[in-house]
Parts: structure tokens; C-alpha cells; sequence
């Protein structure tokens, strides 16, 4: 009987991966993502039987590189920014898009600076490789101008938007609430934003592939929270605002002049994103070509990932099934 069942306990070992609590995520400076805080803060994983330790990070790209190297279990991250890394053999999978960047990802300037052709020959900075680095090269290309036609510094987002508030650099690229810091002086100006590129910059939560494989539950169930969220911030706004703004390190004021700036995605916005191909800038398999061939050709990849094994579908779909019961 004992024989039997150490067997069993053996076999349900083998089949059924032990969880090591918590689930660890990864997120970081991003109006996109501070609803993840509210998520934590009123116990909304907790009310969906998941146990979830929300992982801030001050600098993005530590999270990306945190994510690579199995300290997370998944991230919050851009399409762009699980590309490069998909590209260089990491296994990835993104199981839900955030938001779109409709704005709150900038290219900011000194005044005198007219045109993006007047940045030949400028000292910009951004985060190398990461998401407004590749903006900033998407603005050069439609200008006719390369990288090799200005001075480049590779600089984390935060020190970046106070380099350029200190005057060391004629322009930057930032995200919100960065965008804040670098304009707070009164000598910088918006020269060209992700409002000008639909659906380049979408934001997503990325998990690694062997964590979905293991524990799609736990996967179903962070989704599922996610959109909880999103419905517990519509009741709850003002309280909602308070905490993400807590989190953001700016004024309530400042954090609600981010909201057009970021096009949160409903679950059917999600369905459609990841639809099969259709040329619409939102779908992920459509933009995901544009950035992979780009991000080959501006050399921030070495080749471009098997781009269909990124998007696993199956969360979204089943949590619309669930939605849809009365």
C-alpha cells in the first residue's frame, strides 16, 4: 500500500511541475503597466487563487535582461524588446498586450532644433537596443538619415531624461512618466512621438516558454486578473489613479496627462491583435515582421526569431469564452 502510493506522489512529481511560489513578473516605468500595482495593492491576484510577487525595476532594460536570464517568470515588455532577445535564442512567449504606445514614447529636442533633419550632427541618447532607441531610428529612416548621421549615447531612460533637462544632449528619446523629467525645464519640445507610428510600440506581458508549458494555469489565471484589474480601475478611479501615480513617483495631475498618450487594449482589442496576419498596425503578426526585418537592417538584431512560436493566443481566447457567460 505504502509501495503504491510513493509511486503515485513519484509520478504526480514527474507529470505536474512543482510551482515555486510566488510567480515572479517583472515591470517597470510605464503607464501601460502601473495597473499591475493596483493588481497587487488590492489583492486582485490573491482573489484569483494566484500567487504573484510584482518585481519593480528603475532601469527597463534590467528587466529584459532579468527575464532572459530566468530570475522572472515573465515581464512587462515591448514587441520590439522581446524580438531582439527572441532573435538571440531566448524562448518567449507573449500571452497578452497591455497597451499601444499612442504618444507617451518621445523624441525630445532643444527648441531651436526645427526638423528631424536638423538632428544630423545632434548628441542624442536613449536606452541602446530598447524601445525608444528603435522610435528614434524609425524617425531618422523616414527623415532619409541613419544612426551614422548623428552622435548616439547609449543611456538608461532615467539618467537620459536628466541629461537632457541638465543640457549635456540635444535630444532624447523617453518614455512616460521619463517624459516628464526631460520637459521640466521649459527648454525641450516634442519633435516626433509614437502617435506618428501606429502600432510600433505595443507593450505586452511576456512570460518564458517554459513556465507556460508548465503552468498554463497559473498563466490563465494572471491573465484573467489583468483584465479584473482593468475593470476594478473603470469603478475605482480616483482611488485607482492614486495608486498607479504612488507608483509612477509623479502628481496625480501629471499621471491623468498620460492617458491619451496610452491606448489601453479591452479583450476584444486583444482578439484582434493576435488574429491571424491581417495588414492592420496592430496585429502582432503583422508588425511583428516590420520590426523584426527593421531591427535586422538598423543591426539591433543578428536575425529575425521564428516570430509565429512568440504569440500564444490561447489565454486571450479562453478568457473571452469565460467572458461571454452569463
Amino acid at each position: 500500500m505504502r509501495k503504491a502510493l510513493l509511486t503515485a506522489l513519484l509520478w504526480l512529481n514527474l507529470t505536474a511541475p512543482l510551482l515555486a511560489a510566488p510567480i515572479k513578473i517583472g515591470y517597470s516605468a510605464w503607464p501601460g503597466w502601473f495597473p499591475w500595482k493596483v493588481a497587487e495593492e488590492k489583492g486582485l491576484f490573491k482573489k484569483n487563487n494566484v500567487d504573484v510577487q510584482m518585481v519593480w525595476f528603475e532601469g527597463y532594460a534590467d528587466s529584459i535582461s532579468a527575464l532572459v536570464a530566468a530570475k522572472l517568470d515573465a515581464n512587462c515588455q515591448t514587441l520590439n524588446d522581446t524580438i531582439s532577445p527572441a532573435a538571440a535564442g531566448a524562448k518567449l512567449k507573449i500571452v497578452l498586450t497591455n497597451d499601444n504606445s499612442a504618444g507617451n514614447d518621445q523624441i525630445i529636442v532643444k527648441k531651436d532644433i526645427s526638423s528631424i533633419k536638423d538632428l544630423k550632427g545632434k548628441k542624442l541618447g536613449a536606452e541602446l537596443g530598447t524601445v525608444d532607441h528603435y522610435l528614434l531610428l524609425l524617425g531618422l529612416e523616414k527623415a532619409g538619415l541613419s544612426a551614422k548621421d548623428i552622435q548616439f549615447t547609449p543611456i538608461e531612460t532615467g539618467a537620459a531624461a536628466a541629461a537632457f533637462a541638465a543640457g549635456r544632449l540635444d535630444g532624447v528619446g523617453v518614455f512616460a512618466p521619463f517624459t516628464t523629467k526631460a520637459l521640466s525645464t521649459g527648454k525641450g519640445k516634442v519633435l516626433f512621438s509614437s502617435k506618428d507610428f501606429p502600432g510600433a510600440i505595443s507593450d505586452h506581458l511576456v512570460f518564458r516558454e517554459e513556465f507556460v508549458k508548465t503552468h498554463p494555469d497559473e498563466v490563465q489565471k494572471i491573465v484573467k486578473t489583468w483584465f479584473d484589474t482593468l475593470d476594478y480601475i473603470q469603478k475605482n478611479p480616483k482611488e485607482a489613479v492614486e495608486i498607479m501615480a504612488r507608483r509612477a513617483g509623479t502628481s496625480i495631475e501629471d499621471y491623468k496627462s498620460y492617458d491619451s498618450g496610452t491606448r489601453i487594449f479591452s479583450l476584444a482589442e486583444n482578439l484582434a491583435t493576435f488574429a491571424p496576419e491581417t495588414k492592420v498596425p496592430t496585429n502582432l503578426h503583422y508588425q511583428s515582421k516590420i520590426i523584426a526585418s527593421f531591427l535586422v537592417k538598423s543591426g539591433l538584431a543578428k536575425t529575425r526569431p521564428d516570430l509565429n512560436a512568440l504569440f500564444d493566443a490561447r489565454f486571450i481566447k479562453a478568457q473571452s469564452r469565460t467572458a461571454a457567460l452569463p
